[in-house]
């Protein structure tokens, strides 16, 4: 009886992540996946489970290879840098040569998709990026680096407005100088305490 072909699971899960990242959850089949995963169907059960963890795996792989600006940027010292980084971030991981235009985390799963639970995962991991932006923002204000009367909570929703937005954008195939200008127009209205550096 032969061997089946061996296969690296991290190399594969990378495939994936293309495919959901150009085509959204329901965008494709199990057979679209493990054509592009070079698997079989067993083998994709085998080791990532059934297609709703294999895009949970996919989403954890896209935070991690893409996403690690959003940890770095709030950890910047000031809050300019820190949404500077953000926003420009954000704009930079939705324009990447060699990869779909867009964002995983925005396009992968659409309410009107009727696949509720991915949606959700969406949902919550958005939920939590801008509940980490709004404590970031709330600890700027008792640093004096950002307006005493500011709303965090607010300019918390506005970055992943911005961010979500370009993404649509980007999407749609607009070019990221463009957007970095758009990121440069919304930022001049924040209530930051200071000069800009850029």
């Amino acid at each position: 009886m032969g061997r089946h072909k061996e296969f690296d699971p991290d190399e594969a899960l990378a495939r994936a992540v293309e495919l959901f990242w150009e085509k959204g959850y329901e965008g494709v089949s199990l057979s679209e996946l493990t054509d592009a995963m070079g698997i079989t169907k067993p083998s994709l059960y085998a080791t990532y489970g059934n297609k709703e963890e294999l895009f949970r795996k996919a989403l954890d792989y896209y935070d991690e290879h893409f996403m690690g600006f959003i940890g770095s940027s709030l950890r910047q010292p000031t809050a300019r840098l820190a949404m500077e980084h953000l926003l420009y971030g954000y704009v930079d991981s939705q324009t990447l040569p060699d990869h779909p235009w867009g964002c995983l985390g925005v396009h992968g799963a659409l309410p009107d998709e009727g696949e509720a639970s991915m949606h959700r995962e969406l949902v919550d991991r958005r939920a939590a990026v801008r509940d980490a932006v709004r404590m970031r923002l709330e600890a700027a204000i008792e640093d004096g680096d950002l307006a005493a009367d500011a709303n965090p909570a607010d300019l918390a929703m506005l970055a992943m407005v911005i961010a979500q937005g370009t993404a649509t954008q980007a999407r749609a195939g607009a070019a990221r100088r463009q957007l970095h200008r758009v990121v440069a127009l919304a930022l001049r209205s924040w209530p930051f305490v200071g000069p800009s550096k850029r």
